[in-house]
């Protein structure tokens, strides 16, 4: 996987997530995940094709994603509705929009499918792509008080 791919998602979701939560935001340790692996809870995935194909993940907990949605709306959450739905999705359309904008000036064109959003406890997810996932975690709050959302990437050039 060539880093041209990967900095725009991490630069966008740090500055996405700097401007819409306004809680501390630090990168992780980037580590590799296999193709096939399990999601914390709540899990928005946008599909990649054109030059290039693959995924973005935006993988967190549900206590995450309640956090997250009641900071971009200005509320309390208790349970993961179609309102925290919405705004995990919005999230990450928001994040994946500034990435793919970035690479297309970098010349990079291809095509992104709508979010779509999983929830529920054991599931995994895997790819056919025969590429490992790159995992960029970023930590939300002041030590992380606020969770983490792992943004997962695979992506190739289209063989």
């Amino acid at each position: 996987m060539r880093v041209e791919y990967i900095n725009p998602f991490v630069e966008a979701a740090f500055n996405v997530l700097n401007e819409v939560l306004n809680t501390d935001v630090k990168r992780g340790d980037l580590y590799l995940k296999s193709s096939t692996m399990s999601i914390m809870g709540v899990a928005a995935l946008v599909g990649l094709a054109g030059d290039v194909e693959g995924r973005v993940l935006f993988d967190m907990t549900k206590s995450t994603a309640l956090f997250v949605a009641g900071a971009m709306n200005g509320e309390e959450f208790a349970t993961v509705d179609e309102m925290v739905k919405a705004t995990i999705n919005e999230l990450a359309n928001m994040i994946t929009a500034q990435a793919v904008t970035k690479l297309h000036g970098l010349g990079f064109k291809f095509d992104l499918t709508p979010p779509a959003l999983f929830t529920g406890d054991n599931m995994e997810i895997s790819n056919n792509l025969d590429v490992e996932a790159l995992i960029v975690p970023m930590i939300l709050g002041p030590d992380g008080q606020s969770g983490k959302i792992e943004i997962n990437v695979v992506i190739r050039e289209r063989q």
